[in-house]
């Protein structure tokens, strides 16, 4: 037997044929995906340069379109109630972001004038619309001039409103102001028949929480400090107002409403315009051909259409 270790060739395979084509078939796929990426991209940016600039497009009117209620914080829906069917919730401003886009508008150049659609307003609150109203007051001081529309005003609308420089209101509709206030339903006789034996732990003449259940009627003390209440809010409304609006008479329309109504031959519509509550009367269509007057607007689009962001 040979000593010495035989050594064995090293063989390298060649790829076969199956392996060739395997690799060629990869290959066509990573180029056919690479092709399709850059295509996708490329559209996408077609797409972005061809669509118009927001920027571009804000030249007009800032157009606050308040259809429902102004809140601190906007409210989360509910899953729940999405399963059991219940309401969702009305449309809800952030009042952050309605004072910021006011705030905007009074330095943009390309805003010249904003619109309040308060057709649907639900209200804020006063110290809410107080905060809006500040803003508002920067976008006169801009010298910007602010419209005012609705079918109807009720108080938290007009205390937006009367910052306009124009208040509209529409022929069928009117003004009518109540002022804060409420009822409370009082649950005492009820538990009586329901012979149902209520624990409660007050402290002080002034704990009219919980007197829902141990009264049949409001205390003479939970009635004084609600008359306080709402009468420092009232006259606050009206201070408001009656600064915003010196040349209204609003003092004998609040008064006497009917005699108001009487005296324009029961046009609502006409009472508010007589009484300087509104500046003008006019439908949406008339509205908007005043604002586009304006602002400009769109001859192609229907009347009453104007250049709005």
């Amino acid at each position: 037997m040979n000593a010495a270790a035989e050594t064995l060739p090293i063989q390298v395979s060649r790829p076969t044929l199956a392996r060739r084509v395997w690799r060629l078939l990869v290959a066509i796929k990573d180029g056919l995906a690479l092709i399709a990426l850059l295509l996708f991209f490329g559209v996408l940016y077609m797409l972005i340069s061809s669509s118009p600039n927001p920027a571009d497009n804000r030249n007009g009117a800032l157009l606050l379109d308040l259809n429902g209620s102004i809140v601190e914080q906007p409210e989360a829906p509910d899953p729940r109630a999405l399963l059991t069917g219940q309401v969702p919730v009305g449309n809800q401003f952030r009042t952050r972001d309605v004072v910021r886009a006011l705030e905007l508008a009074a330095k943009d150049d390309d805003i010249k004038a904003v619109v309040l659609d308060l057709g649907g307003f639900w209200g804020g609150g006063q110290a809410t619309l107080d905060e809006i109203g500040d803003a508002l007051a920067k976008v006169r001081a801009a010298k910007k001039p602010i419209l005012a529309h609705a079918a109807a005003y009720s108080d938290d609308a007009y205390l937006l409103a009367a910052h306009a420089t124009e208040i509209w209101l529409d022929p069928m509709g009117g003004a009518m102001f109540t002022g804060p206030g409420g009822s409370q339903p009082y649950f005492k006789g009820l538990i009586d028949r329901l012979a149902v034996t209520t624990h409660v732990y007050r402290v002080g003449k002034f704990k009219s929480f919980v007197e829902p259940y141990t009264r049949a009627d409001q205390s003479p003390e939970a009635r004084e400090a609600s008359v306080a209440l709402s009468g420092a809010l009232w006259q606050g409304w009206q201070d408001d107002v009656g600064r915003l609006r010196p040349k209204a008479k609003l003092a004998s329309y609040i008064a006497d409403p009917a005699a108001a109504f009487e005296a324009s031959g029961g046009d609502m519509a006409k009472a508010a315009l007589t009484s300087g509550i509104v500046d003008k009367l006019g439908d949406r269509a008339t509205f908007g051909k005043r604002v586009a007057s304006l602002v400009g607007g769109d001859d192609d689009k229907p009347a009453g259409d104007f250049n709005r962001t």
